[in-house]
């Protein structure tokens, strides 16, 4: 957050490029610090393609019980957790569920897509 100099008002300021600003302040806003690179140590990157339109990152999350403050609940034993992020019909075509009101995972349909 900033304080904007002729309101006093603070504000969210994203950072980074265009298709990665909204997740960064998504991410603030649910809990996650400005160090979230130090504190989850990113294991696996698959980078960008233009043919696959969407990237992957694969995070260690051993130890913890959810993802962040206000975050999602993890379950028991969870080590890995995995980021995609690209063309919404591209990876919707791959999801098989979703998180539902209370955190808890169920089946993605083809009418939820």
């Amino acid at each position: 957050k900033v304080r904007d100099p002729e309101t006093g008002e603070e504000k969210w300021e994203p950072k980074g490029n265009s298709s990665e600003a909204p997740i960064v302040v998504a991410a603030r806003k649910v809990g996650f610090s400005e160090k979230i690179s130090l504190e989850y140590k990113r294991v696996l990157e698959v980078p960008f393609s233009s043919s696959r339109k969407m990237m992957l990152t694969v995070s260690d999350v051993s130890g913890r019980d959810i993802l962040c403050s206000g975050g999602m609940p993890l379950q028991q034993g969870t080590k890995l957790f995995s980021v995609c992020k690209g063309a919404p019909n591209f990876i919707l075509d791959f999801c098989t569920a979703q998180l539902g009101e209370d955190g808890s995972p169920k089946p993605m349909t083809d009418e939820d897509k």
